[in-house]
């Protein structure tokens, strides 16, 4: 039980609390309702919560952020006539690789070769 005096009647979230609550909601089996219990807040604050995280406005500024990702089929090559045939053909080791396409249009094509040590500043610098 918190018991609050004095003027302020509002409880002050710490960014490390709200995105360990957060963490809490993103559980298998998690429902709203008991951790909004469970903390003392309502299940609004936590949806909100959940959608700063999401979006990006609510957590550390360096660390795991939460991403849109669209998986799509490769598109069909002269070898294939049908795009559901290309679907069906195995993925060479050496033809994997990551598409990550930027609201300004830009595109990064990254290989399988590519460590996360190289990854790291070339995102950074189109996140600048």
């Amino acid at each position: 039980m918190e018991i609050i005096t004095g003027v302020e009647r509002r409880r002050r979230w710490r960014i490390d609390e709200k995105l360990r609550v957060v963490a809490e909601l993103e559980q298998p089996g998690a429902c709203f309702a008991e951790v909004a219990r469970r903390h003392d807040v309502s299940r609004g604050l936590l949806w909100n919560w959940r959608r700063q995280v999401r979006i990006g406005t609510l957590g550390p500024t360096t660390g795991t952020r939460f991403l849109p990702v669209q998986v799509m089929p490769e598109l069909a090559t002269a070898e294939t006539s049908r795009p559901a045939e290309a679907l069906r053909k195995p993925l060479a080791a050496s033809d994997a690789r990551i598409e990550i396409a930027l609201p300004d249009g830009t595109t990064v094509r990254i290989g399988c070769d590519v460590g996360a040590a190289t990854l790291r500043p070339v995102l950074g610098v189109l996140r600048g």
